[in-house]
This record gives C-alpha cells, sequence and structure tokens, in this order.
C-alpha cells in the first residue's frame, strides 16, 4: 500500500523531496542501465558485422573452387526452336541440332454423342457407376460415384487422385446450347505416359459399351527427337520424354520449343569471363561493406568527446586486421600473378578497394589461368578466396575465435550487469519506502505540533 502525506498545511512538500532523494538514489543504477544498453547495442552491430563476414566468406567461396572460373554461357542460333543453359563446368564447343518432334502429353475426351448440357448435370444414371483409368504403366484408378453424381463431381474426384492426369471441362457447344465434355490430360508428356481407359460405367461412356461412346484423341502422347550432328555428315538421333533435354550436349539443358523447319540450329558452348568477373566484384563489395561499416563505428567525435560503437575495440580492429592480411597477401607458387593489385585492385585511404575494370578484364581476356591461380586454392598454393574463407573461420571459431569470444564476452558483461541492476532496484525500492515512512511520521508531528501551537495561541 501507497504511504502518503498530508498534503501542505506544514510547507513543505515531502512527496517531492522524497522523489528528489530516490533521484539521486537511483544515478548509479541508471548509470547500469545505460551501460547495459550500450552493450546490447554493441552486441547487435557485432551481430550485424557477423553477417557482413558470412556474407564475404559466401563470395570467396564462389571463387576458391577450380570449377568456380569454369563459367560457361551459351548461344543459340535460333532461339524459336530451342533454348541451351550451360552448367558451370562445361566444356567450351560448337553443336548443330534439329528438332524433329517436340514431346507432348496425351490427351483425351468423351465423344460429341456423350456431351451434357452442364457441369451439374448428372453422369450417373443407375443406382452408382464407376470409372477406371491408368496412365502408362501407372496403377489402375477406380472412382466409384453414387447416382446423381455430376460431371464435374467425377472431374474433381480425377483431379483429386493426383495419379498423373488432370480432368477438365470443356464447353464444345454454344453458350445458349452448351454440350460439356470431359477431357484428360496426361500430366507428362511422352509416348510411355498415355492415358488407357479401363473400365466407365457413366453416361461418359469412355469404355464404349454402348457402341456411341469411347474417346477422341486430342493430342497423342508423343515423345520428342533430337537429331544431334551435321545433316551432312553421321547425326545422332535421340528420343526423350520431355522438352527438357539435359543429356544431349555435356552440362547443357536444353529445352525444345518448336520443330525446326528450316536451317539446323547452332548451339554454341564458350568461356564466360563476364561472370567470372562479377564474381569478384561481388566479392570486393563484400569485403567493402564490412570495411564501412567498422569504419562507420570507430569513429570518434571531438565536439560530443564521444567515440562509436566499436571504438577503442580490439576485436573490430582485428576483424580489418585480418581480413585485410588475407586480401592482400602475395600468393607464393601463383603462376603470373602473385596479388590483386596485378589485377586491378587497389587499396584507398579508407580501407576499401576499388577494382581497375579495364585492368581486371585484360587480365582475365590475355592470362585467364593465372587470374584462376591467384584466386583458387592449387597443391603449390593457396589462393586469396581461401585465405579469406579461412580468415572468416578463424574469427568465427566457436572456441578460439576472436569475433566469438568478444561477442560471448559481451554477453557475460550483460548478465552480469542485469543481476546487478535488478539488487540495485531492491536496494532502491527499499530505500523509498523507508523514506516515505519516515517523512510520513515527520509529516504526522508537525501536524500535531501545529496543532498544540494553535490552541495555546488561543489562550493568550
Amino acid at each position: 500500500m501507497a504511504i502518503t502525506f498530508g498534503g501542505l498545511g506544514n510547507g513543505v512538500d515531502f512527496g517531492q523531496v522524497v522523489t528528489e532523494l530516490v533521484k539521486v538514489q537511483r544515478l548509479p543504477l541508471d548509470k547500469l542501465n545505460t551501460q547495459k544498453q550500450d552493450l546490447q547495442s554493441k552486441l547487435t552491430d557485432y551481430g550485424l558485422l557477423g553477417t557482413k563476414l558470412l556474407a564475404l566468406q559466401s563470395a570467396a567461396d564462389s571463387l576458391r573452387f577450380p570449377t568456380s572460373f569454369d563459367e560457361s554461357s551459351t548461344s543459340v542460333s535460333d532461339e524459336t526452336v530451342l533454348s541451351a543453359q550451360a552448367s558451370a563446368g562445361t566444356g567450351t564447343g560448337s553443336y548443330t541440332l534439329q528438332v524433329s518432334q517436340l514431346a507432348r502429353a496425351h490427351q483425351i475426351t468423351t465423344k460429341a454423342a456423350k456431351a451434357v448440357a452442364g457441369v451439374t448435370s448428372s453422369v450417373v444414371s443407375g443406382g452408382s457407376a464407376t470409372f477406371s483409368f491408368k496412365v502408362g504403366t501407372g496403377a489402375d484408378q477406380t472412382i466409384t460415384l453414387s447416382t446423381g453424381a455430376t460431371l464435374d463431381d467425377l472431374r474433381s474426384a480425377i483431379n483429386d487422385l493426383g495419379a498423373g492426369a488432370t480432368a477438365s471441362v470443356i464447353n464444345t457447344g454454344t453458350e445458349s446450347a452448351p454440350a460439356y465434355r470431359l477431357t484428360l490430360t496426361a500430366s507428362s508428356s511422352g509416348a510411355s505416359n498415355t492415358i488407357t481407359i479401363l473400365a466407365d460405367t457413366t453416361d461418359l461412356d469412355f469404355a464404349n459399351t454402348s457402341g456411341t461412346g469411347g474417346v477422341d484423341t486430342l493430342q497423342a502422347g508423343q515423345n520428342a527427337i533430337l537429331v544431334v550432328g551435321d545433316p551432312g555428315e553421321t547425326t545422332i538421333t535421340i528420343e526423350r520424354e520431355s522438352n527438357v533435354v539435359s543429356d544431349a550436349i555435356p552440362d547443357v539443358t536444353l529445352t525444345l520449343k518448336s520443330k525446326t523447319a528450316g536451317d539446323p540450329v547452332t548451339v554454341n558452348v564458350n568461356a564466360d569471363p563476364q561472370a567470372v568477373q562479377e564474381k569478384i566484384t561481388a566479392l570486393a563489395t563484400a569485403y567493402n561493406d564490412i570495411v564501412k561499416f567498422v569504419n562507420e563505428r570507430t569513429t570518434y567525435d571531438i565536439t560530443t568527446k564521444t567515440g562509436g560503437k566499436f571504438f577503442n575495440e580490439s576485436t573490430a580492429k582485428n576483424v580489418l586486421t585480418q581480413l585485410r592480411t588475407a586480401i592482400s597477401s602475395s600468393v607464393s607458387g601463383a603462376s603470373s600473378f602473385r596479388s590483386l593489385a596485378q589485377v586491378g585492385f587497389k587499396t584507398e585511404r579508407d580501407g576499401t578497394i576499388t577494382i581497375e575494370s579495364a585492368k581486371l578484364d585484360s587480365a582475365l581476356a590475355d592470362d585467364y589461368v593465372s587470374v584462376k591461380a591467384l584466386f583458387v586454392s592449387q597443391s603449390t598454393s593457396v589462393g586469396i578466396a581461401q585465405q579469406l574463407t579461412q580468415a572468416v573461420d578463424l574469427l568465427d571459431s566457436v572456441d578460439t575465435g576472436s569475433f566469438t569470444i568478444r561477442k560471448n564476452a559481451i554477453t557475460q558483461q550483460m548478465t552480469k550487469l542485469t543481476t546487478e541492476i535488478a539488487r540495485k532496484e531492491d536496494i532502491a525500492s527499499r530505500y523509498e519506502e523507508r523514506l516515505r515512512l519516515q517523512f510520513a511520521s515527520l509529516d504526522s508531528l508537525l501536524q500535531k505540533l501545529q496543532g498544540q501551537t494553535s490552541s495555546l495561541q488561543a489562550l493568550r
């Protein structure tokens, strides 16, 4: 229960006195809370820095393996016929192709004579009906329908099976005189994925037990046929169920779009130095992101005499030192190039890196192998990308990484502060309670004295 005072009858606001005294008592507590907030803020920024280190490591990973530099691009003489996508490491070369046939999915529909007037029209005249089918060599699929079941009920039941065929309803009549037919389409293309009707006792009569039913084939299921090679020379004909063909050209995925109408299509697979250059630029960007982040937090404001969150933080400085050492190191055992400076890297005064694009372009064009040797690890050398990856691993090591150790230390400091703050909060609360009791007694005593004084004055 809160202790209150009698008011200002004695001329003194004891409530305000208590408040001010408690404020003084809480000054050390406020200082601890500020310290804790600063540590939390610092820990948050270390977390952000950790994310940036992982981004740098990811960029380095994309350059540290020999295959990282085996980027390829493709060009196709007629992309209306097919497109091509090369994987990393694809060998260069030129290929002549003809698309003789596209793969298609089997599609059938009910006979026109069995069309119904609406999707909600009943297709089960008897007490019940069954509809069975299969796709390719798949399992038999059977649907049982109750009397009154509609065309739409059958369509939904087929689709709910997820059995490799999709059912749809097409109005082959007019708006005023609709004629709905059920259509089944195989989910996968290819000759082996044809739809077979096994039984049908609905009014649609896919199985043609009435003599007026059966199916119309809208599209035959067929394979893609691709001819590889110059028509004037020996050619190889391959047949696939899909229009996406990944084994006609090694490590190149072809997407067939149309049959070849005129000249054969030429697919060229070329080395792609531009893709490598983009990786190198991404590495520099990730590195600079870290440098700028740390620089912004190690500044000192002379006017306010306050430092950034990483001011006097040796760990943050150590991060930059380790990364700078890795990226500026000389790669012994590499061929023509031994440092990134030789391929256009330049360190600015603030520690960030700029790349002279023309110099890097020239290096990639003139000596691609040596640029590759500068980044990737080989039996006789450890490339820059590998050194950056190792540097981040060392900083982030769970047991011994300085980055990790510092974050753990901050966390421990915050834990101690939390305990100390709780202890001092308790002391401050008890102090305030004690003050209120004391001043309440004083207030009561003064009121009594005032009363006695008034009585004595009345006797005069």
